[in-house]
């Protein structure tokens, strides 16, 4: 069959416009965008954003990374119209698909270096929610909202929302979102823990710039191995979590900032990091 107007013109619409990204002293913007689709995500958006984040681990001149979008909506979950074609489905096709797609997604924020701010413009449902919900810091407008949307359609939540709510806010709260699939305004998602801050709408792109500014001159290797143990700490018995903040500690001090943050403790002047 062939394709209609509208999906011609997506089709040639260049893949750097639709996840747009700059990097500012020291902070890379990933921005979605594609406003007219709320910002659902595709497939091939999501490779990019995948690839900008593990840039951004590798890159030493990146310090933090901030994850945002135009329009009214901040995701408002995944569009699988770009994923490549299959034919019949075959049992293991759904799981490989989750594994490969969402999983990925969630995954290349949670094991990103450099710390993550979600600055949610609006709408963030499905995946999108869950994309908000694994970064570090959590900004949001107060016109944003969060829908656990899977249970509308039937479907069970994937991209690690049954892992990152639970953590976050408990199984009792958790299951609520998840079995009604009721919208949550910001103001509510503050209340329950799932967003740091909420601002007005104008203020948002302010905000996330200022936070991220204040990443991006801190001790930059610091703050990617205490991300480590915070994350892996959830999952871990003391004994493992102790070990694991004596290892990071170890490598932590052979840094330049660690040294630099000493030194300036002693001789009463503010520290000057350089995320080395």
């Amino acid at each position: 069959m062939p394709s209609s107007p509208e999906d011609t013109a997506e089709s040639v619409e260049p893949l750097d416009s639709l996840v747009l990204h700059a990097t500012d002293n020291g902070v890379s913007w990933i921005t979605l965008n594609r406003p007219e689709a709320m910002n659902a995500v595709t497939w091939d958006q999501r490779e990019r954003v995948i690839a900008l984040l593990a840039e951004a681990s590798a890159d030493p001149a990146v310090r933090a990374v901030v994850l945002t979008a135009t329009g009214r909506g901040f995701c408002a979950g995944a569009d699988l119209r770009g994923a490549p074609a299959t034919g019949d489905r075959v049992p293991g096709d759904v799981a490989r698909t989750i594994r490969l797609g969402a999983q990925r997604l969630i995954a290349a924020v949670l094991d990103c270096e450099k710390p993550v701010i979600a600055a949610v413009n609006g709408t963030a449902a499905g995946i999108g929610a869950h994309l908000a919900f694994a970064c570090d810091l959590v900004l949001a407008a107060e016109s944003a909202k969060f829908i656990e949307v899977f249970v509308r359609r039937g479907l069970v939540p994937d991209g690690g929302g049954a892992y990152l709510l639970p953590r976050l806010i408990g199984p009792q709260r958790a299951k609520e979102l998840m079995f009604f699939g009721d919208s949550l305004p910001a103001a509510e998602a503050e209340r329950l823990g799932l967003v740091n801050r909420v601002v007005p709408d104008e203020e948002l792109a302010a905000t996330a710039r200022a936070w991220a500014q204040r990443l991006a001159e801190g001790p930059t290797r610091a703050i990617a191995l205490t991300k480590q143990l915070v994350n892996a700490s959830l999952d871990a018995d003391r004994a493992t979590a102790f070990a694991a903040e004596a290892n990071v500690q170890e490598i932590n001090m052979t840094t330049q900032d660690a040294n630099e943050g000493v030194a300036s403790f002693v001789e009463r002047r503010t520290p000057k990091y350089r995320g080395q």
